[in-house]
């Protein structure tokens, strides 16, 4: 905006991981707005967009924060997310150490640590502390226990975790306070705590991504739909959401890979229950087609890109070549699908959705196909 408020058209890039918008001249707050409330209310977006005025007219520069290289997580944080699901208390004043890292999914029992042994000591994890660790402790002096406590209070570690709600040593607690260390105290058994905590900490630390398109459930397949802004998403997607279908996203969906093997994924807190419809603007899907029509979280199996017609150079007539489209070093099954005037788009992305499946179960109809064509023509030449 210049100084008398009034808005000018902008130019702006916005590059993404999976395609270029360059050198648009619209105005650029309406044409952002859904994708930007979408956006600004994730908490990591792993991308960076510059606006520049060509007018010369003082530009805007947007930065986001890029996704961590190697994601940490505060103990705070942890604690908030996780505290009902482990039964966890601070043991110590409120919230203190609560913003120290935790920078490795997993945990560590500091036997060893607490016994003097500090060479390969996992200072990065939080430290679970059960029978074994207490009852060694108890066999010092207070001394011991306070230098002993004292030598791995010194490291840079998360926070320290009591199991069984055992009773914790004075000397462990004062060099906890000193270091402002969280010290935490779960009923749990211990090891059925490692074993909550690390599921835990692996889909915190779980790697993540956005994507832009809108997340549909259909017949139990996880479909993302993609393609240029006003090809024809939201329509498709109100088509499928009429015949039963259930919503996961609109227009932003963002993934994460669970343990590396499968993408999930779901809409921001923000706009989760809602889509934007050009020429009507915003609408409540549980409003209008019942709660139903939501789901939370789904497991991407298909990614559907809707492109023009007279975009496509060459249009794929038998389905005999795989596609694919990577997303967090993971790849989906891909199709393209012509937007032509008449074509009814719900109806195709459900087709292929439904043909993934198959696939999925073993069978292929262009290769069932393909093989029928060769014995036919094979049959053919022998009796020629």
């Amino acid at each position: 905006m210049t100084n008398d408020g009034a808005a000018h058209p902008i130019q702006f890039v916005i590059r993404h991981s999976s395609f270029v918008i360059r050198h648009s001249h619209e105005p650029i707050l309406p044409r952002l707005t859904w994708p930007w409330l979408s956006r600004c209310a994730q908490k990591a977006p792993p991308f960076t967009f510059h606006l520049a005025n060509p007018r010369g007219v003082s530009g805007i520069s947007v930065a986001m924060n890029p996704t961590e290289k190697h994601p940490t997580l505060t103990v705070g944080e942890f604690y908030h997310r996780h505290s009902e699901a482990l039964q966890l208390k601070p043991l110590i004043d409120a919230e203190l150490g609560f913003g120290r890292r935790i920078r490795e999914p997993t945990v560590n029992r500091p036997g060893l640590a607490l016994c003097g042994f500090l060479s390969y000591f996992a200072e990065k994890r939080i430290q679970v502390m059960g029978s074994a660790e207490l009852a060694y402790l108890k066999s010092l002096s207070e001394k011991e226990i306070r230098q002993r406590c004292e030598s791995m209070c010194e490291k840079p570690i998360p926070c320290i975790v009591v199991a069984r709600q055992h009773r914790v040593p004075e000397g462990l607690l004062l060099a906890a306070r000193e270091h402002r260390i969280a010290v935490l105290s779960t009923p749990m058994v211990t090891m059925r705590f490692i074993n909550a905590a690390t599921l835990a900490l692996e889909f915190e630390f779980a790697p993540r991504k956005s994507e832009y398109g809108s997340m549909v459930d259909i017949h139990g397949m996880g479909v993302l739909i993609r393609g240029s802004s006003g090809v024809g998403k939201s329509e498709c997607v109100i088509g499928l959401l009429e015949r039963g279908y259930s919503l996961v996203s609109d227009d932003m969906t963002h993934f994460h890979a669970a343990e590396s093997r499968e993408l999930l994924g779901t809409s921001s807190e923000l706009t989760r229950n809602y889509m934007e419809v050009r020429g009507l603007g915003v609408i409540n899907i549980t409003a209008i087609f019942g709660i139903g029509a939501v789901r939370l979280e789904k497991r991407l199996d298909l990614v559907v890109t809707l492109k023009d017609w007279q975009e496509i150079e060459e249009i794929d007539r038998t389905g005999l070549e795989n596609e694919y489209y990577e997303i967090l070093d993971l790849y989906v099954p891909h199709v393209t699908i012509p937007v032509r005037s008449g074509r009814d788009l719900a109806r195709l992305v459900e087709v292929a959705a439904l043909d993934q499946k198959l696939k999925s179960a073993g069978q292929n109809s262009a290769v069932d196909f393909n093989e029928r064509l060769i014995a036919s023509m094979q049959q053919k030449k022998k009796d020629s």
